[in-house]
């Protein structure tokens, strides 16, 4: 994303770019302390988004605000101030966010997120996959029945929602013992996991469609699809160390990692 930051005061303007330049999302910002400066690069640039001082000298944030949109209709408005009171005004612009200073990273980050339409709330599982495989359900370890229902599951989250049969589970998960690929009691495993998951309401992550499983990678937090969007977290050598079949996946990541 492509984002402009404008305060006339340089200390808050400094503070505003490094919190923005903190977000994995932002691949350029420029900052102004003019509104006009502001408007002349606006001119002739699109950006994604702006965010704006509202009590600013000269024309102000909510003036350059309607200027930014006449010249760059898709940009998204984001305002940031010390004064509740201008929260109203700003709202009749139809800004995305409004910030009350002093704004922190995560605080940018969160109106980032807004904007792109990836709303907390809609992120219903944190996964750690980098070292051993974890799931957490707002905070606690999501407990399963068995272990091989949190196998099935963590073989799900590698599969990143692409869809797989009854039998390539078989083979996956007792990829040493043929005998054991019992259909019946893969299909108590899903039981078992359907059960996990809607007991802390988030049955929706679990999809079927035909002979297809597979879970919702977009209602996840999980380390491993962050790294692949962003390269954040760090990758440190280790994925789902506890499953053996999880070693393809593992070199592959530190394919990404040392090109």
């Amino acid at each position: 994303m492509k984002v402009i930051a404008v305060d006339d005061e340089p200390l808050m303007l400094g503070a505003l770019t490094k919190a923005i330049k903190a977000s994995p999302d932002i691949t350029f910002v420029a900052d102004f302390i003019s509104c006009e400066d502001a408007l002349e690069f606006i001119r002739s640039n699109t950006v994604d988004i702006a965010f704006l001082d509202i009590n600013m000298r000269g024309m102000g944030g909510l003036s350059l605000a309607e200027k930014i949109i006449d010249f760059c209709p898709g940009c998204k408005i984001v305002f940031c101030t010390g004064y509740e009171e201008y929260a109203i005004p700003a709202f009749k612009l139809h800004a995305s966010g409004y910030l009350m200073k002093p704004i922190s990273a995560k605080d940018v980050q969160a109106e980032i997120d807004n904007i792109k339409g990836v709303r907390q709330s809609q992120k219903l599982l944190t996964v750690k996959c980098f070292g051993n495989f974890e799931v957490y359900a707002k905070g606690e370890k999501l407990a399963f029945k068995r272990s091989k229902t949190k196998e099935l599951f963590a073989f799900l989250v590698d599969r990143n929602g692409a869809g797989i049969t009854v039998a390539e589970i078989g083979v996956v998960l007792w990829e040493d013992d043929k005998d054991q690929k019992n259909k019946n009691y893969i299909h108590q495993l899903f039981r078992d996991l359907r059960q996990s998951l809607e007991a802390v309401g988030v049955g929706e992550i679990f999809e079927r469609n035909n002979y297809f499983y597979s879970i919702n990678p977009e209602k996840i937090d999980c380390d491993y699809y962050n790294y692949l969007k962003n390269g954040k977290p760090e990758f440190r050598g280790e994925y789902m160390s506890q499953y053996s079949w999880a070693e393809e996946t593992c070199g592959l990541l530190w394919g990404k990692k040392n090109k």
